[in-house]
């Protein structure tokens, strides 16, 4: 792909259903569904953690449970949350023989399947724990502004009513050509091919809309699509401006010509946080690349710039927007789901996803198409008439000759089960085994026939999962820096749409790391609101050092390449504790290790005094100051690794912190993990502690990761950096 040919991360645009008012049941692949078993009181024993983590009362809901469980499964694998402060019991996937089992024993109370009912918030920034910012604040989160390369807006939205607010900052520079602006939105530029005139901002697809209210949209009640995912729909920051630069079209994508004269325009504008969902499905050379130029020198003036880490998940090294002066966002999951069924004639139940905003579609004819393409040329003569096909086509093509050959219904098969999909027409997406399912079904009579019913919402108590589209590291052009950065909600997130775009709604609900990126952007502009002064770095390194780790149940080879540090935690991140800071000659001097020269450097910087001198500051890029470390080894080979690190102190004057280090079993027996000095003693606001973390070992086998943690930490914060050490290997 060329740098001209990359693509707006649009991943699904999916339409609304009718949830029902009706509770309904959260299901489960295979005989378990999702349990409660309630025992009553807290008893008054000790509910303290022990050494590896779990509390008696979590040994007691433990033992219960193995009693009814055979020698193939353990409750460890089995209970999803123990209830053990105000009451006591704990939730489990079960199947119904197990739970009428647990029904029947001394001590408990109820055993009773979990449901899900009409939810009542759009739920991305409840799941991250940031509250609604209270009015009192607004005025707090006004001077700081927000610059979104994307599709352009549609004001008329709810979401950018300027009611309240003053005039923009005095800082702001920009303006507004061919819109009409307002308090809220107070910026707005359009190019397309690298000419700006007259042309418009206005959003005609959506993208740009969802992303900028996802950002710093207003707290808007009563919104759903179609009923589904009622409830508040909110920006991080709804009181900050929005400067809108539309790059992205629909004919053409998103030109580097025009994404670069955005980052220029954008920088001299006065912003604070540039947010960029846009990229490609391979990282480029650093000054071969509109974004890592643009925010490079966004950088120089103190703008954040977050980005997609891209929508290629299947294989590594895919990552993409990989500078270490932006911020690369990974999408993940939140705690609720949409799920469709396909009941057929024989009774089974297949569970799919998709956003049905049909009727229950009764008792149709399934039928599999010669080869399963659903391509029009292949559904012609009218055969395929009020019938639910199979479709084994991925294409625009094969969802589309569906509709033109008049089926009634659609089944697909999805590479990506997490997400719901958009269908043109009542269906479902399904994993290729449940397809094959469906096809023995219908090879097995002379009249299969399906019931498509309506899109349901349950909870999602795995949740932060990494998306399966997510595009994953190691990071192709600087190997010692780790990428992405951290996880946001990207899958099935509801915010602003235009409705010049289709689906004709004014919220939508679509996924991709287009959508993890403006969390982060958010994020970060939350923590602007606070810390007017602190650098790109900094902001950078709060957000990153107080994510919550991520887990992955059932999938050992996710790894901080598919998630980076883990989920963002935007309330953390606004009291750190101690920052990574770094500032454009430490970037300089990374890209003397990288290999860039001073002739190269001095015209990028402007400055004749630019070095590059043999046994530079640096040993090799992963002496940056980063808040996160990753080193790439020779396979075969025992290694040592040191990473030379400086903590600044953003907490209270008197500060001190010990460190831990945390390395999984499964690496605790290839490496050691060494901080010198253990323990950083501050005295003022503002000190600087060096320290150095060194990592020594046997290389993991191919394509495999040694993961581990450093955390500093005291009685107040936690600072945690992700030790990452893999081999060279084909990825």
């Amino acid at each position: 792909m060329t740098c001209a040919g990359r693509l707006l991360l649009f991943f699904l645009v999916v339409f609304a259903a009718r949830l029902s008012l009706s509770e309904t049941t959260i299901s489960d692949d295979g005989d378990h569904q999702i349990y409660i078993v309630y025992l009553g009181h807290l008893p008054s024993s000790d509910v303290s953690e022990s050494e590896d983590g779990v509390s008696a009362i979590e040994f007691a809901h433990h033992d219960l449970l193995n009693q009814v469980l055979d020698d193939s499964s353990s409750a460890s694998d089995r209970i999803l949350r123990s209830y053990k402060r105000s009451l006591n019991g704990f939730a489990a996937r079960l199947t119904e023989q197990e739970a009428h089992e647990l029904s029947s024993m001394d001590g408990v109370v109820s055993v009773f399947q979990s449901r899900t009912y009409e939810l009542l918030t759009t739920r991305s920034w409840d799941f991250l724990g940031l509250p609604q910012t209270p009015p009192r604040e607004l005025p707090l989160q006004g001077d700081v502004i927000v610059g979104m390369l994307d599709t352009g807006i549609y004001p008329n939205s709810p979401s950018f009513s300027d009611d309240g607010f003053g005039p923009p900052p005095s800082k702001w520079k920009g303006v507004c050509k061919n819109f009409t602006c307002n308090n809220k939105i107070i910026g707005a530029r359009a190019y397309r091919e690298g000419s700006t005139e007259g042309l418009s901002p206005l959003d005609d697809e959506g993208h740009g809309s969802h992303t900028a209210s996802t950002v710093a949209g207003r707290a808007v009640s009563n919104v759903s699509l179609d009923g589904l995912d009622a409830g508040v729909a909110r920006g991080a920051v709804p009181g900050a401006r929005l400067a809108i630069y539309k790059v992205c079209w629909n004919e053409s994508g998103c030109l580097e010509v025009d994404m670069l004269a955005a980052f220029d325009d954008a920088i001299a504008d006065g912003v604070d946080v540039i947010s960029f969902s846009i990229g490609s499905s391979e990282p480029f050379q650093y000054f071969r690349d509109a974004a890592a130029i643009g925010s490079f020198h966004g950088m120089r003036r103190g703008v954040l710039t977050s980005t997609s880490a891209g929508n290629s998940g299947l294989s590594g090294g895919h990552v993409c927007n990989v500078a270490p002066w932006l911020l690369s966002v990974a999408a993940s999951s939140i705690d609720r789901r949409f799920i469709d069924t396909l009941v057929l004639g024989n009774g089974e139940t297949i569970v799919g996803t998709s956003i049905n905003v049909f009727p229950t579609l009764i008792n149709a004819t399934l039928a599999f198409p010669p080869g399963g393409s659903c391509d029009p040329d292949n559904l012609g003569g009218g055969l395929y008439r009020g019938k639910i096909v199979l479709c084994l086509s991925q294409n625009n093509l094969g969802r589309n000759g569906p509709v033109l050959a008049g089926a009634a219904g659609i089944i697909l098969v999805t590479r990506a089960p997490d997400v719901a999909f958009e269908l043109p027409l009542p269906g479902l997406t399904v994993t290729q085994d449940k397809f094959d399912q469906i096809k023995v079904y219908v090879n097995s009579t002379s009249n299969p026939v399906g019931t498509i019913e309506r899109t349901e919402t349950t909870g999602n108590p795995q949740a932060p999962v990494v998306a399966s589209f997510s595009s994953p590291g190691p990071n192709m052009i600087t190997p010692g820096i780790l990428k992405p950065d951290l996880s946001a909600p990207g899958i099935d997130i509801i915010a602003s749409w235009s409705p010049l775009a289709s689906p004709k709604v004014p919220y939508n609900i679509i996924s991709g790391t287009s959508m993890a990126c403006p969390h982060a952007s958010g994020a970060a502009a939350y923590v602007k609101s606070f810390h007017h002064d602190w650098s790109p770095a900094m902001i950078m390194s709060a957000l990153i050092t107080t994510v919550t780790p991520m887990n992955t149940p059932g999938n050992s080879n996710t790894t901080a390449f598919k998630y980076g540090a883990g989920q963002l935690n935007p309330v953390k991140a606004n009291n750190p504790g101690l920052v990574y800071d770094a500032s454009e000659s430490d970037y300089v001097a990374m890209l003397c290790a990288q290999g860039y020269n001073a002739t190269q450097l001095a015209l990028i910087t402007g400055s004749n005094t630019t070095v590059c001198p043999n046994g530079s500051m640096f040993g090799s890029p992963s002496d940056l100051n980063y808040p996160t470390m990753a080193a790439r080894v020779e396979p075969g080979k025992n290694f040592t690794v040191s990473f030379p690190r400086t903590a600044t102190n953003v907490g209270a004057a008197s500060e001190a912190y010990d460190v831990k280090v945390i390395i999984p079993i499964e690496a605790a027996k290839d490496i050691l993990i060494h901080v010198s000095p253990s323990k950083l003693e501050f005295s003022a606001e503002n000190q600087k502690i060096s320290f150095t973390v060194t990592v020594s070992g046997v290389p993991p086998s191919d394509g495999q990761v040694h993961s581990a943690a450093i955390v500093w930490y005291n009685n107040e914060h936690e600072v945690r950096s992700p030790v990452v050490v893999y081999t060279e290997v084909d990825w």
